[in-house]
């Protein structure tokens, strides 16, 4: 058992992920995920930089990278913002990495000591282009830390970016854990015959100097690296196939917790540090008789349709706290078909407490009794 703040728990994770590369700037409230990889790297032979801004942080850790090393950066929302063009670089190039964003209120410099949900759809959505994309978020510090390995393990598997949201109190909090040994770590897949290999459009990952000769370009180009610019097909083909395969494992990708589904008529979804309130908030109302059911998401993105769609059909109502004026709520009445969704939603800086989140619910039921 160990106190650890959460902050400290991704780097620790990032470490027993096999993570040898670290570039970032100092940025509340991501900063001392850089100070303890500072620590921590140089004592495994892994590299430390700090750069000067975000947009040479993550143009160095994709270099490392495609250098061979598994490569992390960590922020918070303006720099978040500045990583967008970058992020989408390495969509493009299938490159396996991780961005940690503990998100702070805003927009612009914002509340930087305050918490927020607010960059989740740019999380999902920040860069240009259809794009494929993982965003995992956590709400307490194991979870920072079996979500980080998750983000390597994912960013190898299918070759793109994977995007860990905290939040400043996720990073800050300090919780008493027990750090778990048997977490999966997903190794680098590399051809077993460099040459002949074609670099884009599967798993397998060839660090440029390591026996084959090929391309790599933020232009539009085929499996073998060579730029087709003007060739939209062989553009539509890649993305296809990368968004294909995520569809595909859509159910291996999504994590989420549960609880009291069974006879539930409301269900209230949560997702990071509101979670927890959340699912407080579920408690007490289940010990007042309310048939409440609670669900955690851990991942975001891909957006879990196929386990909000069956849900939302056996409840008559979802409600949706959030730390933003509704960034998820929207996608989750995507899920939802005719379901109502009630968004709760602040961006003051502050946590919904247990019971606002439990009054809100019943401000619902008000409505529902006066409607009948």
């Amino acid at each position: 058992m160990r106190l650890l703040q959460g902050n400290e728990a991704v780097a620790l994770a990032a470490v027993k992920a096999g993570c040898t590369f670290y570039a970032g700037y100092p940025i509340t409230p991501a900063s001392e995920i850089m100070e303890w990889m500072a620590r921590l790297l140089p004592k495994g032979g892994g590299v430390f930089l700090q750069m000067e801004d975000e947009i040479a942080a993550i143009a160095a850790s994709i270099g490392a990278a495609w250098g061979g090393a598994k490569a992390m950066t960590a922020t918070s929302g303006p720099g978040f913002s500045l990583m967008q063009e970058n992020l989408g670089y390495a969509a493009m190039t299938e490159t396996p990495l991780v961005v940690v964003d503990s998100q702070r209120a805003g927009p612009s410099t914002g509340l930087p000591t305050l918490p927020s949900q607010g960059d989740v759809m740019q999380a999902m959505w920040g860069s240009h282009g259809d794009q494929p994309r993982i965003v995992l978020t956590a709400s307490g510090v194991l979870d920072a830390y079996r979500m980080t390995v998750e983000a390597f393990n994912l960013s190898e598997r299918y070759r793109l970016p994977v995007v860990l949201l905290l939040d400043a109190v996720t990073s800050h909090m300090r919780e008493n854990v027990e750090l778990p040994e048997d977490l999966e770590v997903v190794p680098r897949s590399q051809p077993p015959n460099p040459q002949g290999f074609q670099p884009f459009g599967g798993p397998e990952f060839l660090p440029l100097g390591e026996g084959g000769r090929f391309v790599v370009s933020g232009l539009a180009h085929d499996e073998t690296g060579k730029v087709r610019a003007t060739d939209g097909g062989a553009l539509e083909r890649l993305l296809k196939n990368k968004l294909a395969r995520l569809e595909q494992d859509r159910e291996k990708i999504t994590h989420y917790r549960a609880r009291y589904l069974e006879n539930a008529r409301t269900l209230i979804l949560a997702y990071g540090i509101t979670a927890r309130a959340a699912l407080a908030a579920v408690e007490h109302l289940r010990a007042e008789g309310y048939p409440v059911g609670f669900l955690e998401l851990l991942t975001l993105w891909p957006f879990p349709d196929h386990l909000i769609g069956p849900l939302a059909g056996r409840v008559g109502e979802i409600l949706v706290p959030e730390l933003n004026l509704g960034q998820l709520a929207w996608r989750v009445r995507a899920a939802a078909g005719k379901t109502p969704v009630r968004s709760l939603g602040r961006a003051d800086g502050m946590l919904f407490t247990p019971e606002e989140i439990a009054t809100e619910f019943k401000r619902g039921e008000m409505r529902e009794v006066g409607h009948a």
